[in-house]
Formats: structure tokens, sequence, C-alpha cells
């Protein structure tokens, strides 16, 4: 047979994953049966043992219509695409009727297989064109085509039985591939290019550089699947407005307390454009490499189907640092893969960054805002809007420090703002975990030394509450496993004595642990020429320099080092720290960077006080690049160049016409003193005394800056006795902020007052801090009968159980189990209650404690759905409810809820969209006598007021 015959030039990598989805996965022992199967048993989307929805398997087909659109098929209109996808999945679906076995569908032909099943699922291409009925018709007879090689791979009683026309199904499928691939048509040309670039993205960006673990004979990689640590990261908080629930009033506002963390990676799935804020070595870049890989698989149902959001996008990795190394301009689509050096550019077809951008497929990663100079941010930031909004619907993420940029930077983009949150009690232990597998090497007795120090480690960072401030992110985390380990279970406290301790490491233990033939070399010296790399970078607001700068910096330094001389001339000393010290890296051609923007801040900064330059430091007290600078410059100063150095913070703030500059001045002087470890008093009492005119706070976000500062602050933080509701609201979030344990027993002395505020962001604050601790000493005070009680975690519930709390206002979040709420409501039959969780994912113990249930929030767009709209109708006391907008439109058009009166509706969409479903309010709510909406749909508010009016119905004035 002629393989042209078949007509769609996809090849069996695009098909194939398709089919294997269509039926379930073999057991164990598949491949030996000895009695054919029927079909209709095998597939997936029926059955006990079904795996897909027929929603799914729409989905699935619909992108296999696209993608054959794209390898050169007629095109067609977008909706006629959409129904080609539904037709085909039509019959596909008819396989599941089918009472042939597998062997009779292999003899019959992959020809007469399409025939039965067009007969089975009845005309299906009616409503189509010629043109979209054609298409249908040879995508089916390809789809036959594999899954009757599909059958011929699963059981060998069909190869046995049918041997010839197992082979020719075979024989086919390969012919078509040759096909293909021997005469592309111009979309095709696309598609194979690309696979290429897929498969190169997943294999650059799918290792992970774990620190230390290079230290012996490990690898000095990882595999991402392997080490990857799901991060979270909280929205910016924002004010929702005024919002009446029968008698009580009051104003809600999100930023008060601090929103609830989700998965980093997920946050495109529910945002086109996300601009996320996170710390030097919070995790930014490897989420960028995990977002990256993720798209670039083939399979979208790994990971559980978790990632599946980014099935058929092309990820574009640009970090920043690398485009405007050189102050070159940045880039066009065109050239996106050149300025990141990839060795593919140039073998792309024309225009086929353009093609992917216009069809709203790509994923375009902007990595390291914070590491453009601050004087081409501007530059940067039209570059980013110009992309946008000639190529809008994909999917954007730009990563950046948290005050590199101002919180509004991207709002006029529509960019959604998160933060990467700490690492949690649990993250570090999964991390410490995983670093520890990472750094095993196969030797039993060397292995055995490091599951004991992993043990060690562990109960050290549950047990002293100054290392485990210094865990809060990856990189910390590995630099904490990676001294540990070499110094043999001993480490050094403090982030000065970490950074030195570490350099210590890399640059003298590194080579004799790796039995290197180089010079015996001090540390200082090394340490001299780096110090010098380091701060003309920072000096000049970059992270990377050329090769040539880097040599003629070290030429220029080499006579007062003499010791280096044993290494040869500038080059062979640049090559010995490339290659030995592990703390440079090119990242391409003639190019040269810290391997850590930290290294470069600490080794600046050192750099910076032997020059005695304390007032070029304190004159960057504004920029954001030069912060951890400056902290460090005071950690590693001798007790006259601190105060010398705080002093100019201070003079520098005081000269300050604007508020918000001398505010951060003076906040960046306190941050210092937890460095300070030896500091004149008198210098001492100055900075506090510039922090008590920021105390108590004014806004939330004064209150947060404060809290950052550290322990420290709480010595100058005033108690609750004399304080207003709203300045011992600030103050609490001030001391939520500051992340450590040691402001519990200060938290504990808000947690008996009678300021419902205080109360509500003490409960939020509980996951900043350790579980058991918090519960006992603040939490155990907080169950008035109306404080809302806010559960994260399964852990959370455990405690409020043993400590005999039962909340009546339970707020229960995503992230807790559906056993742990069951168990929840069971103990306390709330009144009142926020559910982010199904209502269906409750077990029947659950249903019949809320049947009481007052008032009832659910949060997430998608909820409630049609089967927890039929739920709320047991809920015979329920008289208010909150929902999001969007979910009226899963109510059953028969449902009707005759005991609401009080109805809120929530929308977090874009300015300018319009309601859905308000139409549906008066059949659905007939008793409704009070309303919220967002004031954005005031117009539409009162015409339905109106309407209810008109019609009956008494309704309150619209919020």
């Amino acid at each position: 047979m002629d393989p042209a015959a078949i007509g769609v030039r996809l090849a069996s990598g695009v098909v194939t994953p398709l089919i294997r989805k269509l039926f379930v996965r073999p057991g164990p022992g598949a491949g030996l049966v000895t009695e054919p199967v029927r079909i209709d048993a095998l597939v997936s989307f029926r059955g006990e043992r079904r795996d897909l929805t027929e929603q799914d398997v729409r989905r699935l087909v619909t992108a296999l219509v696209r993608q054959a659109v794209r390898t050169g098929e007629r095109p067609l209109p977008h909706d006629e695409e959409e129904a080609v996808g539904h037709a085909l999945a039509r019959t596909l679906l008819a396989l599941g009727t089918l009472t042939l076995t597998d062997v009779e569908a292999v003899s019959l032909g992959h020809e007469e297989l399409a025939a039965r099943l067009r007969r089975a699922a009845g005309d299906t291409t009616r409503d189509l064109s010629a043109d979209a009925a054609h298409l249908h018709q040879r995508l089916l007879d390809t789809a036959c085509l594999h899954i009757l090689n599909f059958f011929t791979q699963r059981s060998t009683f069909v190869a046995h039985t049918l041997v010839e026309q197992s082979r020719r199904q075979a024989e086919l499928i390969a012919k078509v591939d040759e096909l293909i691939a021997r005469d592309p048509l111009p979309g095709a040309r696309d598609v194979a290019f690309e696979q290429r670039y897929l498969a190169y993205i997943a294999k650059k960006h799918g290792k992970l550089t774990i620190f230390g673990i290079d230290l012996a004979d490990s690898p000095g990689k990882w595999p991402l699947d392997a080490a990857y640590l799901s991060l979270t990261a909280t929205e910016r908080g924002r004010y929702l407005g005024d919002i009446r629930l029968g008698d009580d009033w009051g104003q809600v506002f999100e930023a008060d307390l601090d929103p609830t963390p989700r998965p980093a990676d997920e946050a495109l799935a529910t945002h086109d454009r996300v601009l996320l804020r996170g710390e030097a070595g919070s995790g930014k870049t490897t989420l960028i490499q995990w977002l990256a890989v993720s798209a670039a698989r083939p399979d979208p149902d790994a990971d559980d189907g978790r990632m599946a959001y980014l099935h058929d996008r092309v990820p574009y990795v640009l970090p920043l640092r690398t485009l405007t190394r050189h102050g070159e301009r940045l880039p066009a689509p065109k050239d996106f893969l050149s300025a990141v050096g990839s060795p593919l550019a140039g073998t792309q077809p024309d225009g086929w960054e353009a093609r992917v951008l216009t069809s709203a497929r790509a994923l375009v990663l902007v990595d390291g805002i914070d590491e453009v100079p601050d004087a081409e941010r501007a530059r940067t930031r039209a570059w980013l809007s110009d992309l946008i909004e000639a190529y809008p619907g994909n999917r954007w993420l730009v990563t950046s420090r948290p005050s590199a940029v101002r919180e509004d930077w991207l709002t006029d983009d529509d960019f959604t703002e998160l933060t990467l949150a700490p690492m949690s009690g649990a993250d570090v232990t999964a991390f410490i975990r995983r670093w520890h597998t990472a750094a095993a090497t196969g030797a039993p007795d060397e292995d055995r030394a490091l599951r004991a120090y992993e043990a060690q480690l562990l109960e050290a960072v549950q047990t002293k509450p100054d290392l485990g401030l210094l865990a809060t992110n990856p990189l910390m985390c590995g630099l904490v496993c990676a001294l540990h380990r070499d110094r043999r279970g001993f480490l050094p406290l403090g982030r000065k004595d970490l950074y030195t301790a570490a350099l210590s490491m890399l640059l003298i233990r590194r080579d004799r642990e790796r039995h290197m033939d180089v010079p015996e070399l001090r540390e200082e010296p090394q340490l001299q020429l780096l110090q010098r790399l380091a701060y003309w970078l920072i000096r000049n607001g970059r992270t990377a320099m050329d090769r040539t700068r880097a040599t003629t910096i070290i030429g220029d330094a080499l006579p007062a080092v003499p010791e280096l001389a044993a290494l040869g001339d500038a080059e062979a000393v640049y090559t010995h720290f490339l290659h030995r010290s592990g703390l440079l890296r090119e990242p391409g051609p003639g190019t040269v960077e810290f391997v850590h923007r930290t290294f470069q801040d600490f080794l600046g900064a050192r750099a910076a006080v032997e020059e005695g330059d304390f007032g070029v430091l304190a004159g960057h007290a504004a920029d954001d690049q030069w912060e951890d600078v400056i902290r460090m410059a005071v950690a590693q100063g001798r007790p006259r160049e601190r105060a010398e150095l705080l002093g100019d913070l201070l003079a520098y703030g005081d000269c300050q016409t604007n508020d918000a500059s001398r505010k951060r001045a003076h906040l960046l002087a306190a941050a210092c003193l937890e460095h300070a470890a030896e500091l004149a008093p008198a210098v001492r009492a100055e900075v506090e005394r510039r922090m008590t005119e920021l105390i108590p706070p004014r806004t939330v976000v004064e209150a947060r800056e404060l809290g950052a500062v550290g322990p420290m602050v709480l010595d100058l933080l005033p108690g609750p006795e004399g304080l207003s509701e709203e300045e011992a609201r600030l103050v609490t979030v001030a001391a939520t902020y500051i992340g450590s344990d040691v402001a519990i027993p200060f938290l504990a002395r808000y947690a008996d007052g009678p300021n419902y505020l205080v109360r509500r962001q003490l409960m939020w604050g509980w996951s900043r801090f350790d579980c058991r601790s918090y519960a006992d000493s603040v939490i155990s005070k907080l169950d008035d009968g109306e404080t809302r009680f806010t559960l994260r975690a399964d852990e959370q519930v455990d405690e409020l159980l043993r400590l005999g709390l039962r909340p009546k206002h339970p707020d229960i979040r995503a992230s807790v189990s559906s056993d742990a709420a069951s168990r929840l409501l069971v103990a306390c039959e709330p009144v009142e209650l926020v559910l982010s969780l199904p209502l269906t994912l409750l077990s029947r113990a659950a249903h019949d404690a809320v049947r009481g249930l007052r008032e009832l929030e659910f949060l997430g767009n998608d909820l409630p759905s049609a089967a927890d709209w039929h739920g709320l109708t047991l809920l015979r006391d329920l008289s208010t409810l909150v929902v999001h907008a969007s979910s009226l439109r899963h109510a059953p058009s028969e449902l009707s809820l005759p005991g609401v009166t009080t109805l809120v509706l929530t929308y977090a969409g874009k300015p300018g969209t319009e309601p859905v479903g308000l139409d549906r309010i008066p059949t659905l709510f007939p008793h409704l006598k009070y309303l919220g909406l967002p004031s954005r749909w005031e117009a539409q508010a009162r015409a339905l007021f109106t309407h209810l009016s008109v019609n009956g119905h008494r309704p309150g004035r619209p919020t």
C-alpha cells in the first residue's frame, strides 16, 4: 500500500501518545496473554479502570487536529478545527461500543476498522464542511492504523496469530514516517524543528546544580526530576472592598492577612502573565528550568498531569544577565535563540518564532530583571510591553529580586505579582534528604557516614533557631548541607561565617578532596583577585563581564599578589579560577560571571571594606543591587568600620527629601545590626532611635518591611497596652513577618485581646512558625467563637484537635487533605465555613456535620461545581453564600436555593470583564435580599435589582 494514501503528515511520535491514552495500561504479564481481548474492555474512558473522561478524550483529539493542521494540512477556520476535533472524538469514543476482539480488529485492517467506527458512532461529520470532513476521514484512518499497531505491540498473542498483518502495520507506519522526513511540507518543517528544539531544552535544563555535592566523587549536577523541590508563592495582597453580611459591616483587607501560598510552578495555569519576586537563592532560576522542561516533555500527563497545562507550549528561556551583558539591544523573536547562544540558532525555519508567538503557543520565561542595571530597566520594560502587545495570548513569566522594581511595575500589562515564600520546615527536610541522596557516591562506608550526617543535620535545623533562620532558601540549604558534611558535622553560625567557610571549602578543600595536581595556594591571595572581579561588577551594575576584561583586572592585580605567580600569567590564573574554584562560570563564549549573585555580593563587600569605600556604599542605599553588599560589608568590617558605615547610612537617610528613600535607608541600617557582632553602643542606640520613628508602623507595607529587619525589632515593638486597634493590628503584622520562633512569646501577649483583626492576623501567621509551639502559645487562646481559623496543613488540623479546640468558623484551604478537612468538620460542626475543596471530596460524616451551616464561602474560580451545587440543597440552614461569579454557569438549570437570602459574588478577572450568569440569580435564589457584587459591575447590579424588584423580590441595596 502506498504510504501517501494515509494522507495526514503526522509522524508516529505525534499520534502514538494519544493512542496509548485511549487504552488502559497493561499490567505485568500483559504480553503473555493466551487469548483475544475485547476492545471495549481495553478502552480507558469507561468501566472500572477508567483513567480518562470523555472530556479528556476531546481535549486530546483537539490537540491532535491542531497538530495536523500545523504540519501542513489545508488550513481550516478555528471553529472548523474545533468541530473536526469534536467529531473525531465522538467517532473514537465508539471504540467503547465495539464487540470486536483485538485479533479480529487487526485482521480487518485499519480502513475497515475506521468504517466500523463510523457506523457505530453515527454521522459525526454531518455538519462539517467538505474540507473538514476530508480531514476527519484521514485523521481517523491514521488513528486506526496506529490503534492496530498498538494491539500488535501490546499482545504477543495477536502478533503470533497474525504475523503478516502485524508486520505490515509496523512497516506501513515506518514508511509514513520516512515519507514525512524525506518530503516535509512547510508546516511539517516547523514541527520537525520544534521536536529537535524541545529535546534540546529538556536536555539543557534537565539537570540541576546542587551546591556542594561535587566536593568529592559525586556528580556536579543531578536530574531535575529527582532534585526539584516544588516551591510556593503568594499573591500580593489587595483591598477587597466593603462587604456586608447580615448586620456585620467590615472592611476586608487581604493585604493584612497574607494570601495562602500556592505551588509556584502552577501560577501560569491561572494567570497568563506573572511577575515573580524572590530573594537571592530562593529558586527563581530553578523554577524557570522546571517550567521549560515541563513544557518540553512529550507526555502532558507526566507528574500526575499537574503540569499538563503547559502541553503544546514552546518555551523560550531568556536570562537577562546574558541578553544585556554587553549593553546590546534586547532581541526580537527571530533572535531569541542566537541571543542566548543556542546551538540550534540559524537552523530554525524562517519566521518560526513569530509563528509560535502569533499562534499563542509560547511560554516566555524572562529571568532576572534585578540583574539589569537600574538605568536600563525602563528599556527592558518597553521591550517586554512591545512583545506582549504584538503577540497576545502567550504565557509570560518575569523574575526579579523583591525590591528591584516597584510593586506596580508591570500592572499596566496585566501582570499578576507573586512572591516566592521561604522554605517551610517540611521543605527544608525534603531538601536535606534530596541533597544527601544526590551526594551519595555508592561507596558503602562513605554513604553510611553521609546518612549519619543527614540525620544529625535534620535534628539540628529543628532544634537550633539560628540554623533554622539560615536555611530558608535552596541556596542557603545547599550551603548548610555542604559545610555540614565538609566539617564532619560542625557548622558555622551566621551568614558571614557561613559564606566565609563556603569560600574556604571551594578554594582550598575542593581540589584537595579531588586530589588535583595543582600548586598549593593559600586562600587569601585567591580572595584578593576574586573580590576585585566582584567589585568591578557591582560598581558597574553588572553580573557578567567579558573574559578579556576579567583577565585585564587579574593582570593588573598580579604584581601585588606574587603568590599566584606559580600558576602563570593572567590567562592561566583566570583558567584556574574558572575550572578549579567552583566560583566562576562562563555562561557563553567570552563571558564570565559568578556562579551565584550571593558570592559576588559577599566578595564585592569585602573589597569595598578594604578600600574604605563607606561613602560609596551608603550612597547606594536606595539601589536594590547594593542592599546585600551593604549588609555583608557591615558583617565583614571591624567595629570602627561598621560604625563609620552605619553613620553614613543614617546621614544619607536624614538628608533625603523623599520619605520613602529616608525610611529605606534607616530600615537598611537597622537590618545591618544583626550582622554587627561588635558595635559602639552609641551607634547602635542611634540606629534604634531612627527605628522608633517608624514604630508603630502606619501601613501594612511598613509593617512588613519592619518585620523583615529581623528579631532585633522585637525589643522595639510596643506591647498591646496603650495602642489603638489599628496600631495593634499593624504591630502584629510586623511581628508575624519576623519569621523566627523567638517572636512567639511576643505574639502570645496579643492573643488575649479583644481586637478581631489582631486575632485574625495571629491566626494567619501560624504557618511561619513551629506548628506545635505556636499552637500552644498563641492558637490555644484564639477560639472565642468568632475568630476565623484559617488552616493550610494537616498538621494544623491535628494540633487543633489535640488542643481540644472546636472553631465554629473554619477556613479550610486547598493544601489541607480531604481526610483532615473531614475530621475537622465532624469535630467542629461549624456554623460558618470557608472552603477551597469540593464538597464532593468530604466524607459522608462531614456532610452530616455541616448540615447546620448558616454561611458558606467557596474559594476558587471553579467552585462550586455542578455536584457541589446539588450538595448545597442539603444545607437546610444556609442563608449566606459567597462564590466566584463564574461558578454560576455550573449551577444546574432546575436548581433552586430558596433559603439563601444573602449572596456575594467575587471576581478576580481583568478590569472590564463582563459578568457571566447573572441572569441565573432570580431563579436560583428566589428569596434573595442582599447581593454583593464587584464595584466594576455597578450598572449590571442596578439593572438586576430593578428586575428583582419588578418580579416581586425585595432585594437590599446592592454593594
